[in-house]
């Protein structure tokens, strides 16, 4: 069954992991009924710092307005699967723990909630202060799931693009899809 997918990319450091996912999503595209995309612009600002283009202009993906809440996925009937927010910034997951959906990413946010379904925040940030702790458990106790971006090493990667994609691929498989990636043991 094809999945209807939401990414949002903050202004958090780690543009790195958006392209990646963006790279990696494009290899499964026949997993996908629809995918949406919503970028802050603090996110378009950092992705060119970062990697220093706007390739995220050239998505082959339906992109909305960070303030169009006439988007699909800013309601449950929608059927939206899952909403994948990569990199996540603490100002994000702050409001979303609290509940305030005063945009597009923060209401997809609530929306996955509500019904029930994945939401995941690829937390970027570190060190983490006592709000932000707080604001995982809270989001965790709602049914999302925080997934640092943390790489792993035991694959052995070579790259940047390698080692962000250690992140990337356990949040693909969080969302359900079906891909093969590095394994522990295999």
């Amino acid at each position: 069954m094809k999945k209807k997918i939401v990414i949002a990319v903050t202004g958090a450091s780690g543009s790195i992991y958006a392209k990646v996912l963006f790279d990696k999503v494009l290899e499964m595209k026949d997993q996908f009924e629809k995918l949406g995309l919503v970028m802050s612009d603090n996110a378009k600002f950092v992705w060119k710092h970062e990697l220093g283009n706007e390739d995220y202009s050239k998505l082959p993906f339906t992109t909305y307005e960070k303030n169009d809440f006439t988007a699909p996925f800013a309601s449950g009937s929608a059927g939206y699967d899952a909403l994948i927010v990569c990199p996540c910034s603490m100002g994000t997951l702050g409001r979303i723990a609290a509940g305030i959906s005063d945009d597009l990413i923060t209401r997809t946010a609530d929306v996955m909630l509500k019904e029930r379904r994945k939401l995941i925040l690829v937390i970027r940030d570190t060190p983490y202060n006592l709000i932000h702790i707080n604001n995982m458990k809270l989001i965790t106790e709602a049914g999302g799931i925080i997934c640092p971006a943390t790489p792993s090493f035991y694959s052995l990667p070579k790259t940047f693009d390698e080692l962000a994609a250690t992140v990337v691929d356990r949040a693909l498989h969080l969302a359900g899809l079906d891909f093969k990636s590095y394994q522990w043991g295999s």
